[in-house]
């Protein structure tokens, strides 16, 4: 089972892989830790990753970039027109009001959704962490902003379905640096709380987390965010300082030229980075436009002032993560930067001015989010055993259910679920009053955020009917699940009914009812409490007092199912479920997830296919220029020359079509050719092969024939032991080899060096083989092991001299059997009683 983290950062992605002693960040083909997050349409494949940042400077408009910007996000947003400005490709508002990619794919216009493009970077990450385990990637966890609404998470799991991943996990990447932050610290406090600020200023956001860590877990106490203020912003600012000044020294507007634009974005942005180590810094292109070279010149100082705008927004996040934290600048102990565009010194003092304290870099401030997703992957999954350390994350918006208290009534009304910093995940549950079927609408609530879509999704229940006709109790639980989703899971319907009870059960009946009464609330201790509508105020006046004009007397009761035990003996609650419908606005739908699937497959078959394409052309070139420069060299003496001439013109005449006719052909085309070549080229190569190796072969057998003749002759004592009529075979067949060799050598020092060889070094193998077979048990023959010594004669006197039939053993006939009296005589022995005399003394 794969434990994969990644890190889907705007500008670039990183893949961490947790391993037995640890976790790591893969390398991607170029042996690179960051793969650019750019999809590149070409005329006949994909290039996506290293490769498409390859091809985006000569193919601006097919190359889409800052694809997390466009996700989930409808085309009217202000912040995503303000995007759309700087990029080079092509994006219109689609039918249902969010944007489509435009990209000229296999010689068409095509349209992608921002969900395929995300799509089409996770297949390539995917397969980055595949070649690095050698196994399947399946199982994953996904840093996602924390910003992201319900929308742009389901948008991510559906990217990942259609990429073939399912995630166990989408984390918020400010909780995914702080659990890579803490788990390793094996100096947490047990009882007070270490409260630490992430500042994390990526390539289009910046996120702000206060996290209190205790040992074992960490809370996260505030997140907050500015989600278009980033290390782009400052690219920016820096692009429209030089676009202006090179429009009035040089008289060229970079506007009007996509390829321009993206080559001055290309250098302000390492320009920003030699000013992050340099107080000064030169910009140089070569050929920018219109044939002219530019030369510029900054200073931090200019640069910083010219960033005011971005900076001044800096402080607001710090300023809005304390208050939320409940927390004073004293009560954090420490300030942790990360993300690329934490590396901006003026950002620096700014939050060292703020937190009045030097902030740190413990952490790689690229790579942390990575490294948190790979941990919390490998904690959710059962094949690793993690450090225990508890991961108390909150949800940063409050969610809310709105209802219609009845059909005459156009008045929404609505409760507050899951306030803002409530646990993930979590469960609740809400009772409803309704006679027949009603909707319900999960919104979110409290937002000041004009990003956030109020209504998230509809759900409609029913139908259902009671069984007495009138309005029947409905309870609902709703879930905030694992990635951050709010969805109602399911609906039952309630009901007391009477049934006839021996007295004697009384107990056993009331027992069952209490069961039956509160096994409905859940009982995961994660997954919250049961929000009875009439315990709060707002629940009460909707569900039972808006419609019927009054509290009932159960808004009293804490536990509302707990009616049924005024007459345990009589009455009993049945539990019905009730169908559920849902409705999430902007979601992709099943048929239209399955479509997106198919598409991602065959466009993986068409660049799997190009891919092969490639390297069979590849091949086809190689061998050309190959051979070409072997038959000059080494293979020279073993082609004839009317052969060598030939097959050079063949090899030129293949050149000249690669590069005209054969330039773009099948990969079958390409295997053809390249058989073709070797039809030739093989039986010369084969021949200069034979030769190379021939000596060597012949030397072989010369050794195994003289070493075995040599011990057959020898007559050294460890083979004394050998028969010689043995010892006569194994020289005989060495003779016989020998002549063999003899006959073959003289055959094959005849022929000419392009001529087929009859001497084979295979064949000579063999003959070596053969030979060692038959010596080698005769020579190897172990001596028989020396008879045993007989101990030498006590002093007793001298027997007599027996004649042959008196020295028998005692008790044995003629045929070395025992006598029948010894036989008896045995068999007495073991019989005999103790203390008896013996029976043949």
């Amino acid at each position: 089972m794969s434990v994969v983290g990644f890190d889907l950062g705007n500008e670039s992605c990183i893949v961490a892989v947790a391993r037995q002693r640890g976790i790591d960040v893969v390398l991607n083909e170029e042996s690179k830790r960051e793969t650019p997050a750019i999809v590149c349409f070409g005329d006949k494949q994909r290039f996506i990753g290293t490769a498409g940042a390859a091809s985006s400077t000569m193919n601006p408009k097919n190359s889409i970039s800052q694809i997390k910007r466009l996700l989930g996000r409808k085309f009217s947003d202000p912040e995503l027109q303000r995007d759309l400005a700087s990029f080079p490709f092509r994006v219109s508002e689609g039918p249902d009001g969010f944007p489509l990619v435009h990209a000229r794919y296999l010689g068409e216009e095509q349209a992608f959704t921002p969900t395929q493009l995300l799509a089409m970077v996770l297949s390539n990450l995917k397969g980055i962490a595949e070649g690095n385990l050698n196994a399947a990637v399946v199982d994953c966890c996904i840093g996602i902003p924390v910003y992201f609404n319900d929308l742009q998470r389901r948008a991510v799991l559906d990217a990942a379905t259609i990429a073939g991943l399912r995630p166990l996990r989408l984390f918020h990447e400010t909780t995914a640096t702080a659990l890579a932050y803490g788990i390793y610290k094996t100096d947490l406090p047990e009882n007070d709380q270490l409260n630490v600020a992430f500042v994390d200023v990526g390539h289009a956001s910046m996120q702000v987390s206060i996290v209190g860590y205790k040992k074992g877990q960490l809370k996260m106490l505030s997140h907050t965010y500015d989600r278009s203020l980033g290390g782009r912003d400052f690219d920016e600012a820096l692009f429209k300082h030089f676009a202006a000044k090179f429009k009035e020294e040089y008289k060229i507007d970079v506007y009007q030229n996509a390829r321009a634009c993206l080559r001055l974005r290309v250098a302000c942005e390492k320009l920003k980075k030699v000013l992050s180590a340099n107080p000064e810094a030169p910009l140089n292109i070569e050929c920018l436009m219109d044939e002219k070279d530019v030369r510029g010149f900054i200073k931090r100082e200019e640069f910083e002032q010219i960033s005011t705008p971005v900076l001044e927004r800096v402080k607001g996040p710090l300023e809005k993560a304390l208050a939320e934290a409940g927390l004073t600048t004293e009560n954090v102990h420490f300030v942790e930067v990360v993300g690329s565009g934490s590396r901006v010194p003026a950002i620096i003092k700014i939050i060292t001015e703020f937190f009045g304290k030097e902030p740190r870099r413990t952490m790689n401030a690229s790579e942390c989010v990575a490294r948190g997703c790979a941990l919390q992957c490998a904690i959710l999954s059962p094949t690793f055993k993690v450090r225990e350390f508890q991961v108390n994350d909150g949800f940063p918006f409050s969610i809310a259910l709105s209802w219609k208290p009845d059909a005459q009534n156009n008045e929404s009304q609505q409760t507050i679920v899951f306030p803002k910093g409530n646990a993930i995940p979590s469960t609740k549950a809400m009772t409803f009053y309704r006679a027949n079927t009603f909707a319900v609408d999960v919104v979110n609530v409290d937002t000041n955020d004009a990003q956030i879509e109020p209504k998230i999704s509809t759900y409609t229940i029913g139908p259902f009917q009671s069984s007495n006709g009138e309005k029947a109790k409905l309870k609902l639980k709703v879930r905030l699940n694992i990635h951050g989703i709010a969805t109602v899971e399911s609906a039952t319907m309630l009901e007391e009914e009477e049934v006839e009870v021996p007295v004697s059960a009384t107990n056993e009946a009331q027992k069952e009812a209490t069961k039956m009464d509160t096994d409905d609330t859940p009982n995961d201790p994660a997954s919250g409490t049961d929000v009875n509508m009439q315990e709060s105020k707002g629940a009460t006046d909707t569900a039972e007092g808006a419609e019927n004009g009054a509290p009932t007397s159960e808004e009293k009761s804490v536990p509302m199912d707990t009616d049924a035990k005024v007459e345990p003996s009589k009455k009993k609650v049945k539990k019905t479920n009730i169908p559920i419908s849902e409705l999430v606005y902007g979601a992709l739908g099943a048929a239209e997830l399955d479509k997106a699937v198919e598409k991602e497959y065959e466009m993986a078959l068409q660049d799997r296919v190009m891919e092969e394409t490639k390297e069979k052309k590849n091949a086809v070139e190689a061998y050309v220029y190959d051979m070409r420069n072997k038959l000059y060299d080494k293979y020279g003496d073993f082609v004839t020359p009317e052969d060598k001439e030939g097959l050079i013109a063949k090899l030129q005449e293949v050149e000249d079509w690669l590069y005209e006719d054969g330039e773009d052909e099948t990969k079958g085309v390409y295997i053809a050719k390249l058989e073709e070549l070797e039809k030739v080229g093989n039986p010369i190569e084969a021949r200069f092969k034979e030769w190379e190796i021939r000596d060597s072969a012949v030397n072989q057998l010369v050794y195994c024939i003289n070493s075995f003749r040599e011990a057959a002759l020898s007559n050294d004592q460890k083979f004394e032991h050998i028969d010689i009529s043995e010892k006569q075979k194994v020289i005989n067949e060495c003779s016989e080899a020998e002549t063999w060799l003899a006959e073959k050598k003289q055959q094959q020092d005849a022929l000419p060096k392009h001529a087929n060889p009859v001497l084979l070094a295979a064949d000579l193998k063999k003959k070596a083989e053969t030979l060692d077979r038959f010596c080698k048990p005769i020579m190897t023959k172990p001596k028989p092991a020396p008879k045993p010594q007989t101990p030498p004669p006590t002093e007793t006197p001298a027997p007599e001299p027996q004649t042959p039939e008196q020295q028998q053993p005692h008790g044995e006939n003629a045929a070395g059997e025992p006598t029948s009296e010894e036989a008896a005589a045995e068999q007495m022995d073991t019989d005999k009683p103790e203390g008896a005399s013996d029976a043949t003394a």
